[in-house]
Formats: C-alpha cells, structure tokens, sequence
C-alpha cells in the first residue's frame, strides 16, 4: 500500500468513526446540561465547595466564577511545584523554579499545556497526577461550561440567565469528560501505554552511559490530554514517544479523541438551540475547514523534492516511522486546528508550507473545530460577525438564532477577536526587537523568526504546541508565554459571556421572509469565507516574515 493510500484511508477511518459518535455524544451533551437531576456524587461535591447547583447566574457571576475557580486553581499548582522537592513520589526532582513554576500553572489552568520542561526530568508523580491531570479535566470542563453558557444566552428569553457555574463545572467532569476517560485509558493500555507507578530506571548502554527513563501512570493523563484538547506530554517527546503514543492504531485513537467532543458540540448546540439545522450548519463549516487543511498538509508533505524523499515517501525528517507522513500530518492538523497542542512529529521539521499551514490553523482562532467549548464559542463569535457583515450587504439589521446583532453585541464580538491577534503579534514584535530573547533561536532568517512567531501563537491561542528549536526556558519567555496564555484565555470568555448575558435579556423576533437563513449552506460558505478574510488580513504580514518566505525559497 502507499504511503498516500494510507493516509486517505486514515482520513476516512477518522470521519466513519467521528460520524458514528457524533449524534449520541452530542444528545448525551444535551441531556447533561438541561438535566434539572444531579447525581449523588455531584451532590456531595456541591456541599463540600457550598455551592447551590440550583441558582441561577446572570453573566457578571458567572465570570466571577469562573475566574475564582481559575485563580485558585494556578495557586494550588504553582505552590504544588515549588513544594515538590518535599512530597513523596518525586522521583528525587527538585522544586520548580518560580518562573517556570508560573509558566506551567498558568498553562495548564488556561488549558495550554505550554511546557518548557522536559516532562520525565522534572515532574514526580504527585505533580503530574494530583496536579497537572487534574487541570486537565477541569479546565477544559471550564471551556464546555463557557460554551454552554454562550448558547443558554441565544435560547433564553429576557430572563439574562445563563445556568450555574459550579453546576456546569461539574456535570462535565463527572458526566462527559471522565467515563469517556476511563475507557480512553483501557483502549490505549490495551495498545502498549503504559501505566504504573514505578520510578527510574536505566535502559541499556549507549554511547555515553545508560538512558534513564521512569515509569508513570501515563494511559490515564493521555487520554484528557487528548480528549480535553489539553496537550501536556508526559514524556518531552509527547505523542511521539511509544509510552504514550505505541502505533498506528494508537495514533487514530488519539487523533478520535481530540476531535470527538468538539465536533459533537455542535449537535449539542443544535438540540440546546431549538434547531439541529443550525448545528449541522455550524458542523459543516469546521468540517470543511479541517478536511481542507488536511489535505493541503497532506499535499505539502507527501510532495518530492528529490531522490531522498522519493525514497522516504514524503518528507520524513522529524517524522515518527511508526506513523509516515499520512499519520504525522493528520495528527499536526487537528492538534492545531483544536487547542490541543499534543504532537506526534516536530513542527520545525516540516516543509515551510507544512509548518505555516499548523501555525494557520492556530490563528484562525482555533474554531475548526477548535478547543473543548472553546471552538464552539469561538465559532459562534464568528457566526455573529458573518451576520453582521450580511445585514451590512443586505441594509437589514442583523440577526442570528432569532436575537438581534446590535451595537452592544458587535463591539463584543469585535473585541473578542482582535485580542488574541493583539498578544501574538505585539510580543512577537518585543521579542525580536530586543537582543536576548532572540539569543533562544535554534535557526536565524525566516525559520528563527517562525520560531518565535509559533510560540507566541501557541501561547495566546491556549494551543501548547511548539515549533521546536526556540529555547523558551529563560525567565522572558516563561514571563511572557505565561501571561499571554493567561490574557488568550480568560479576556475572550469575558466577552464572550458579556455576549451571553446581553443576549440573554433579548426578547426573540420571529423570523420573516427577509431573515437570513442560518441553516444553510450559502451561510456555512459566507461563514468560511469570513473566517480565512479575517485571519488572513490579521497574519499575513506576519506569515510572509516567517513559513511563506521559507517556503518560496526551498
């Protein structure tokens, strides 16, 4: 079989599977967040943090909530880090280091998973289990919380409600995000994950000495890193490395699991929404985008340049045997296409298209199908700009999901798209233009400045991965990643519930023979459209500094 065979059967493999789980996933979804029940653990978890599950939020409370919760949670794991060389289970590490210590806390609260760390030389057990796989589930339950709240606004009726926080919170870490973990980690154990609690061992004689390597309960904090498009290797070589990634077989799981809930979000839209058409039209736009990446990637990479990739069947270098090109380059695309940042190949080692098309699928917004909640109200922000831009057309005042799109709700939505682009470039921009951060380049021209560029991009949009080569363990790069990862989570989801609770106190106006039909393709294509327009009048000046000048020039 060829190499280009394999990876269009994967391809396929991928979306029968993502299209069986689609509909059951996404009422189960449904059920959870409407559901007036909670389970009697729910419960107990309530009056252990006194919640009342029961009490409605209008927007301001529920920030409020969310950002306690996400306060407290980069405290506990950055004081967790600095105490590590006191608790049992570390291996004999040390403590972290301030800087990185914050650096890691405020990445893996903001659902990054950012690591300037090698993950087997520097964390114990006690941190990676109690501390970073616990950030794992709940900061992406914080993303599906965000979401859901989103869509209460656009479904309410002058009621300027949009649920419960600690309820939401809740529901989906024990409801969706665990049992789906649970099994997850069979699956990958039954592959060749491993999972224990052992400690170092020394492997063989190699030129040099032994290598060292420890064991971990690493199936488990695979699985949410994939499933809560996390990202956070165990290991430094992540889902390169056969602990946690053995196969073929593996890979597609992997793959599965970083796509399942965000594009079963959409249907979970649709049943919350009233309308299953309006879902399918959102579905159809993130579907058309991810297929369309991943045959561009697959193109650039699968194209021969010589003898030696003739030989390899595409450009290998960086590149695990295990997975070729076809499986490398779909895991590059729904790794950066989602918030996910895992990797199973080095991004650096891509052809200069290859390495711009991952860094365009993060500047996009990341909305394709985007980050556990986070894509879909990314999506959704942008459904109400194409609205927007078709009122603009038509001289029609613009409405989506039978709200009206006013001046309140376009100045959000605006804001919540100019702040990402914001932090990549103005800290892209400081960090060349001052002489020590650009002493962490590997490479100098245009791949040291992708260097740069990809990180920053990775850090705003709460993606994690890197483009390998950029040194980022230096107090400037921990500071400022750390801080754009923190302002790239939590100022969108300002807006964004902002959004919600404004929509929330609208009253729905009936649809009329001049309404703009949502539910329709000519939609889902107005909405790709102004998806590329925008990231593409945001970072081309950029990109053309970085992977296209590279590109052109090989």
């Amino acid at each position: 079989m060829s190499p280009v065979l394999a990876g269009v059967l994967q391809v396929l493999a991928l979306v029968v599977a993502l299209g069986l789980a689609y509909r059951p996933l996404g009422d189960h979804m449904a059920r959870v967040y409407t559901s007036p029940r909670h389970l009697r653990v729910e419960k107990w978890i309530y009056k252990a943090i006194g919640a009342d599950p029961n009490t409605q939020m209008r927007w301001p409370a529920y920030l409020r909530g969310v950002l306690a919760f996400s306060a407290v949670s980069v405290l506990f794991l950055y004081l967790l880090q600095r105490i590590q060389g006191s608790l049992p289970g570390s291996l004999g590490f040390s403590s972290i280091d301030p800087d990185q210590a914050f650096n890691t806390a405020a990445s893996f609260v903001a659902n990054t998973n950012w690591q300037s760390y090698y993950g087997e030389q520097a964390m114990g057990h006690v941190v990676q289990t109690g501390g970073l796989a616990v950030q794992n589930f709940v900061s992406a339950a914080v993303g599906i919380a965000v979401a859901v709240a989103l869509v209460r606004g656009f479904a309410a009726t002058r009621s300027g409600e949009l649920g419960n926080f600690w309820a939401d919170l809740v529901r989906g870490t024990v409801r969706i995000l665990l049992p789906i973990s649970v099994i997850g980690a069979l699956v990958l154990v039954a592959c060749g994950a491993i999972q224990n609690f052992s400690g170092i061992h020394e492997v063989g004689q190699f030129t040099g000495g032994a290598q060292q390597w420890n064991g971990g309960a690493v199936a488990s904090q695979e699985v949410i890193k994939e499933l809560g498009t996390n990202g956070g290797g165990y290991f430094n070589a992540n889902s390169a490395h056969p602990f946690e990634n053995p196969n073929g077989l593996s890979n597609l799981f992997e793959v599965f699991l970083i796509l399942v809930i965000p594009f079963a979000l959409t249907r979970t839209f649709g049943r919350m929404a009233g309308s299953l058409k309006q879902g399918y039209a959102i579905l159809a736009t993130m579907g058309v985008i991810w297929l369309g990446f991943t045959a561009l990637m697959m193109w650039t990479e699968f194209a021969h340049h010589g003898p030696a990739f003739d030989i390899a069947g595409g450009a290998m270098e960086g590149k695990e045997n295990r997975f070729g090109v076809g499986g490398s380059s779909l895991f590059a695309v729904a790794t950066t296409l989602t918030s996910t940042g895992a990797v199973n190949s080095f991004h650096s080692s891509y052809t200069g298209l290859g390495g711009g098309i991952t860094m365009l699928g993060m500047q996009l917004g990341e909305i394709a199908p985007g980050g556990t909640g986070s894509g879909l109200y990314g999506m959704l922000i942008m459904a109400v700009i194409a609205v927007f831009i078709a009122g603009l057309m038509v001289g029609r005042t613009p409405e989506y999901l039978g709200k009206k799109i006013g001046t309140r709700e376009i100045k959000l939505a605006a804001c919540y798209i100019l702040v990402t682009p914001a932090l990549v470039l103005c800290f892209t921009a400081v960090a060349m233009a001052l002489p020590t951060p650009g002493n962490s380049m590997t490479n100098s021209g245009a791949h040291g400045f992708s260097e740069i560029l990809y990180a920053y991009t990775s850090g705003a949009n709460n993606n994690g991965s890197a483009f390998a080569g950029l040194n980022a363990d230096t107090q400037w790069f921990n500071t400022t990643i750390g801080l754009a990862m923190l302002l790239g989570r939590f100022l969108p989801m300002v807006f964004v519930l902002a959004l919600a609770g404004s929509l929330a106190g609208q009253r729905p106006v009936p649809a009329t023979a001049g309404t703009l039909g949502t539910h329709k393709p000519l939609f889902s294509g107005l909405l790709v459209a102004t998806i590329m327009i925008i990231a593409g009048l945001t970072y081309f000046p950029a990109l053309a500094l970085g992977p296209l000048a590279e590109g052109l020039a090989s």
